[in-house]
């Protein structure tokens, strides 16, 4: 183990999601925050097992009075904490993998570009972000390479206007060009100034997958061969190597027109934080988990949206949910301003609870209180929050948020 892989282990563990528009310069921002490419990493695996969802990792280090991602030169440095990042999608087609990605998150940064400004999903994503309860988020005013000093004082004021009366009201603005690296030791102060949210070492753990698959190049030896992988958060509790687990809802089979889940068990083989094995994980930074599960199970984020708990431990299955409902006053994402209708009996609704993604429909209204039947059944907890969004002009669209009841 390295001297950085010993560091880490010691450090308070944060969890950020980057969002905002497509083309803003999430990726690039990334890339300067932490040495790696992110979109890289969601095509290809790097040294065996690493999270497939836009991932990247780096530790803050205080130097003097500057804040950095290393140890400058002449100066003592105090490493402050481990941050690991999910680079969210901004096109307008992927709200469902946004939303995903939101629910393994303690806090985020909202991306705006100084040259475009503020744009329908950057909206969509701030409301996806209150959704999911995020109160701490870091907005970067990106790219003010690229515009004047009166242009860029002109779109800062934009942004502060776009954020009153949101749970981003009072959040830092910073402004920032990625491109020529100005300003990133505030983005670092930001992100070291976030508190980090109290753990729960002691319930029964509660994972949430975020991504799964398989490890193995073609042509690998039988002997050689690794378990199927699951990517994601551990919201609760502790997991070791060797622990039995199970994953619900698991597998679907269909029989005899229906879809039949079946839950999965497994034993833990190793665990991974980034590109360091370790042997048991708490909550905190983006993880992954080599099972003993045949990889074919796994492939292709087959898995995503579903839990893992020690055996024995996690609730049945649900094939229907009853949420509190809180709908918003108008669709975010459009061009043009578009009043949320009320809900109706027999329509369907996109729901997105913890990092399942499942086409629910409204079986019955009362007051603020929804009752859904589920295409893909869910484990949910009381208190779970929910997204809602409603398919509009050929796409989905947040119109709303949930708590599971």
């Amino acid at each position: 183990m390295n001297k950085t892989q010993e560091l880490v282990q010691e450090l308070p563990e944060l969890n950020v999601g980057v969002v905002g528009h497509i083309d803003h310069g999430k990726t690039t921002l990334l890339s300067k925050l932490t040495g790696k490419f992110t979109d890289t990493h969601s095509e290809e695996l790097k040294r065996g097992i690493t999270i497939k969802l836009g991932y990247a990792e780096t530790v803050i280090y205080k130097c003097g009075n500057m804040f950095s991602n290393k140890e400058m030169p002449g100066q003592k440095c105090e490493p402050l904490r481990y941050v690991s990042f999910i680079d969210a999608p901004g096109h307008e087609m992927l709200m469902a993998t946004m939303l995903s990605g939101a629910a393994i998150i303690d806090a985020a940064i909202l991306v705006i570009a100084a040259n475009e400004g503020i744009k329908p999903q950057t909206r969509e994503h701030l409301m996806a972000l209150q959704a999911k309860k995020i109160k701490d988020v870091i907005v970067i005013q990106n790219k003010i390479d690229l515009v004047s000093k009166e242009e860029a004082l002109k779109n800062h004021d934009e942004i502060k206007n776009f954020l009153m009366g949101t749970m981003a009201e009072n959040s830092p603005v910073i402004p920032v060009s990625a491109q020529q690296e100005i300003n990133l030791d505030k983005v670092f102060m930001a992100l070291a100034g976030i508190e980090i949210p109290e753990r729960d070492t002691e319930s029964d753990p509660f994972f949430l997958v975020a991504r799964s698959f398989d490890v193995n190049r073609p042509g690998i030896k039988v002997q050689e061969m690794r378990g199927g992988v699951l990517g994601g958060i551990l919201k609760r509790g502790k997991l070791k190597i060797g622990d039995e687990i199970e994953i619900k809802p698991g597998i679907s089979t269909r029989k005899h027109n229906s879809l039949i889940y079946k839950t999965l068990t497994t034993e833990i083989l190793s665990l991974h934080k980034g590109n360091r094995k370790v042997g048991e994980v708490v909550p905190g930074a983006s993880i992954s988990i080599e099972t003993s599960l045949d990889p074919f199970l796994t492939k292709a984020d087959s898995l995503t949206g579903c839990v893992v708990s020690l055996k024995g431990r996690l609730p049945e299955i649900q094939h229907g949910v009853k949420l509190k409902t809180i709908l918003f006053d108008e669709v975010f994402g459009l061009r043009d301003r578009k009043k949320v209708e009320p809900l109706k009996t027999k329509e369907l609704m996109m729901l997105s609870i913890n990092t399942t993604i499942t086409v629910g429909v409204v079986e019955r209204i009362s007051k603020n209180e929804t009752e859904f039947s589920l295409n893909i059944p869910i484990v949910a907890m009381k208190g779970d929050n929910a997204g809602i969004a409603r398919n509009i002009e050929g796409h989905w669209r947040l119109v709303g948020l949930g708590e599971v009841l």
